[in-house]
């Protein structure tokens, strides 16, 4: 059996009030329309999730709202606090907790771009991989039945994608 995750950073969040506590962070515009963007790839690509594990931030809560039309309406969304700057052995933890395929997790840099790397059986070539940034989304495939199967360097790339290439040349 086959489970799908769809990895997404959320979209370009406002600085716009420095004394705004990090979590309560909205987007700005940027990250409204690329939260769109994304989402139309999702589902041009047949990359439709059923479940979303999503951290409690704002911002990342934002991204999803913007992405969520898109997609069914049986599309199942838990915010996940233990999510929010999460290290890599809290994601897979979230994750191991899911119940659906394909799932959707929203979260966070540092934590999401160590977490996507170690996931995958071969490095992804994206020149913009590492950094991951916001916005960006990976989604990768699994040769397992459950998701407390799931093992670092498991993953098999499907896809990758940054906002930038999704805009017309």
């Amino acid at each position: 059996m086959t489970l799908r995750l769809i990895l997404v950073r959320h979209a370009k969040s406002s600085w716009d009030s420095p004394f705004q506590e990090d979590h309560d962070r909205v987007l700005n515009a940027r990250g409204r329309r690329a939260a769109v963007d994304i989402s139309k790839h999702l589902k041009t690509s047949g990359f439709i999730p059923a479940e979303v594990a999503c951290s409690s931030a704002r911002r990342t809560v934002e991204t999803w709202e913007r992405m969520a039309p898109a997609f069914p309406d049986t599309t199942v969304m838990r915010r996940v606090p233990e999510m929010y700057l999460a290290s890599t052995d809290t994601l897979l933890a979230c994750l191991r907790n899911c119940a659906a395929s394909p799932v959707m997790m929203l979260a966070h840099n540092p934590g999401i771009a160590d977490f996507a790397a170690r996931l995958l059986q071969q490095p992804c070539t994206h020149p913009r991989f590492s950094d991951f940034p916001t916005c960006s989304t990976l989604v990768v495939d699994f040769d397992a039945a459950d998701w407390a199967e799931i093992r670092p360097g498991s993953g098999a790339l499907v896809d990758f994608v940054i906002p930038a290439d999704l805009k017309p040349a």
